[in-house]
């Protein structure tokens, strides 16, 4: 008899179109939303020296992969231009004020105190099962945004695609929880 603590109950399979992101800073473009990705994590290897061969063994320090999504374009640009004015905010290309608007207009009114200002936000991704009900949460911490992608317009297509655009945020760290807030 097989033990039962090895075998898997539910066997349905995890569905890569239930999922709804929801991130506190920019709700608008998520709105929208239509991928989103659990990052990879990446262990880094340190090599014990010995006299035949190096020997690996797990490092100390975890890198996290990029969270990526993917979001449909609203014809006013409402959705991309909360993106875009978060990075314009962080890397301040006209003046040091957009810094200050993106601080004062935040929609977190936390001040992240080890960083000193409001430019962050957390994000959930909720994992939904078979029959669309919620199962778990992957949480991320302090999110920004780094790279978006661009808007290209062409008078030549002859089939309509509407735009998407594509974001990347780095983040703190991320964890995986159910519904009730305990890990995974």
């Amino acid at each position: 008899m097989a033990n039962r603590e090895t075998q898997i109950e539910n066997r349905n399979f995890l569905s890569p179109v239930g999922f709804k992101f929801v991130l506190e800073r920019s709700p608008k473009a998520v709105f929208f939303c239509n991928q989103a990705n659990i990052p990879d994590l990446n262990l880094g290897v340190t090599f014990q020296p010995n006299y035949l061969r190096d020997i690996p063994t797990p490092g100390d320090k975890i890198e996290f992969g990029d969270l990526n999504i993917r979001f449909l374009v609203d014809e006013d640009l409402v959705n991309y231009m909360e993106i875009q004015n978060w990075i314009r905010g962080l890397g301040y290309p006209d003046s040091v004020q957009e810094f200050r608007d993106l601080d004062v207009e935040g929609r977190i009114r936390v001040n992240y105190s080890n960083k000193g200002h409001n430019i962050y936000s957390d994000g959930t991704l909720q994992i939904l099962s078979s029959n669309m009900i919620s199962k778990f949460n992957v949480i991320f911490t302090d999110l920004f945004p780094y790279s978006l992608t661009t808007l290209s317009f062409d008078a030549t297509d002859t089939d309509i695609e509407y735009f998407t655009a594509e974001v990347s945020f780095k983040y703190t760290s991320y964890r995986v929880e159910t519904l009730s807030g305990t890990s995974l």
